[in-house]
């Protein structure tokens, strides 16, 4: 009866360990190679890597296409792409080793770890911009992307000065159903954990995040000795960007190859590689996919989108900027790790990503990437309708604004010394004033490219108050977001 029992034991572990093998098979393999080369043909994408995990075992890892087109280097599984918006779960690892050492409480306001140069805030207490609500886009944070390329006479400022400049809240931290996403706050997430840690944030991922987890060609911007693994990005056209970086590093910057991200995704299933140190519990882990904003649809917690799709807890967070689209996708239960890189902008990351995970998990199903629709223009409320008049706070001036606000919805804007004119896609909505318009804000940090100003402002009783963004348009090297803290009262 025992050895029976034993023949069981070992029939059913056979069983486990084949059904986690054949989570995807050779003839899947084949099929998505396929895919994927005629994807890159058809689209035009220069290259794409691709690896996949699961139970703690790498079932693919693979490259396609060309990482540099000009010198024909060809991808693989260890080139290194740069990530995006992928740095921001890798910072937030990095803060959360500070919190589990008890250097950093997550409920504890920001500014407590900061400098001299502190957020504040014009509505609210800035105290509740906490640590957890800048990691989760729940602190009241503006918009924020602000590139520096490498052949402009441009450079990034210093985090104090980039705070200094843009570091107020938009809106009461937590005051919203959903979240501002802000880039910014994952610039003050990466300065606070230079700070607690007295070393740069690049020397503390390396030798406290990347080395221990056998991450060997991950860092911050491009290290010394990373230069011939790296995928050049591509604008629309196919032709090679210069290099770029940003005042807000912890956010966008970090590099790794499929391989290195697949080992931090690895990682955070908890199901690491034998040569893999435990730089979190899994208590630590929990927590930081934990949602914390948001809801099951579409909710975020340290770090990550943390949402319920097919049935499962999805982990996971995409990148896309000029150049750049790539997506993490983890499934913590079934120990499961996507990641697809590419060196252009382009849909492709995450359409390949779904194929993946559908083929992996049965009950999976596929999501259509969503198309946004515009917002559905309505007439103003009356206490909205009239003249008002305030600024726009700039580092170096205030620029007086007004906005005329018809009964019919058309609203006519005056900013500086411009001539008036009409607010393009002008909606009232859940009590924001939102919509376009052409204007000049006149600092240097705007004037570096043609842009337009974004309108984002809440009423609140006679005072309307948030932000006028300048945004760039739809050329591939203009990707700005500079906010501006703006208010006005009617007349």
């Amino acid at each position: 009866m025992r050895k029976l029992m034993r023949w069981g034991l070992l029939v059913l572990a056979f069983q486990c360990s084949a059904a986690s093998a054949a989570a995807l098979s050779e003839r899947d393999i084949e099929a998505l190679r396929s895919e994927i080369n005629t994807a890159l043909v058809e689209q035009s994408v220069p290259s794409l890597a691709v690896a996949v995990a699961k139970d703690g075992k790498i079932l693919w890892q693979q490259g396609f296409g060309w990482a540099d087109r000009e010198r024909r280097i060809a991808a693989t599984e260890h080139t290194t792409y740069s990530l995006a918006s992928i740095s921001k779960p890798i910072t937030a690892t990095a803060l959360m080793m500070l919190v589990q050492a008890g250097k950093v409480d997550l409920d504890a306001p920001a500014n407590d770890y900061l400098g001299s140069v502190k957020l504040r805030s014009g509505v609210g207490d800035v105290r509740l911009a906490t640590v957890r609500r800048v990691a989760n886009h729940m602190a009241g944070l503006p918009d924020h992307f602000n590139p520096f390329y490498a052949d402009e006479p441009y450079r990034a400022p210093s985090m104090d000065e980039t705070l200094r400049r843009y570091g107020f809240l938009l809106s009461v931290p937590s005051e919203h159903t959903y979240y501002e996403y802000s880039n910014l706050g994952y610039g003050v997430l990466d300065y606070i954990v230079e700070r607690v840690s007295g070393r740069s944030y690049a020397n503390f991922l390396r030798n406290e995040v990347f080395i221990p987890l056998g991450m060997t060609r991950s860092s911050v911007g491009v290290a010394p000795g990373l230069e011939p693994y790296v995928a050049t990005r591509y604008d629309p056209d196919g032709v090679p960007l210069p290099a770029y970086d940003f005042d807000s590093p912890g956010a966008s910057a970090v590099y790794a190859s499929a391989h290195d991200l697949l080992r931090f995704g690895i990682f955070h299933v908890q199901t690491p590689l034998p040569d893999q140190k435990a730089i979190l519990s899994g208590v630590s882990l929990n927590e930081m996919h934990r949602r914390t904003s948001g809801d099951a649809a579409m909710g975020y917690s340290v770090g990550f989108n943390t949402i319920e799709r097919s049935g499962y807890q999805v982990v996971s967070h995409g990148g896309v900027m000029a150049g750049v689209s790539t997506l993490l996708l983890m499934v913590p239960e079934e120990k499961l790790a996507v990641v697809v890189l590419c060196n252009s902008k382009t849909p492709l990351a995450d359409v390949m990503a779904e194929k993946i995970v559908a083929r992996v998990l049965p009950r999976w199903r596929v999501q259509e990437p969503r198309r946004r629709k515009a917002p559905a223009l309505a007439a103003p409320p009356k206490q909205v309708v009239g003249l008002w008049r305030g600024q726009i706070e700039t580092y170096q001036r205030n620029v007086p604004i007004e906005l005329d606000i018809h009964a019919d919805g058309d609203v006519h804007a005056k900013v500086g010394d411009g001539l008036p004119t009409l607010v393009d896609g002008a909606s009232f909505s859940e009590g924001v004033l939102t919509g376009t318009l052409a204007a000049r804000i006149g600092t240097p940090d705007t004037e570096r490219y043609d842009y337009e100003v974004s309108l984002w402002l809440t009423l609140r009783g006679d005072v309307m108050n948030g932000s006028a963004t300048a945004q760039g348009g739809d050329r591939p090297r203009v990707r700005g977001a500079l906010a501006h803290w703006t208010q006005l009262t009617k007349q």
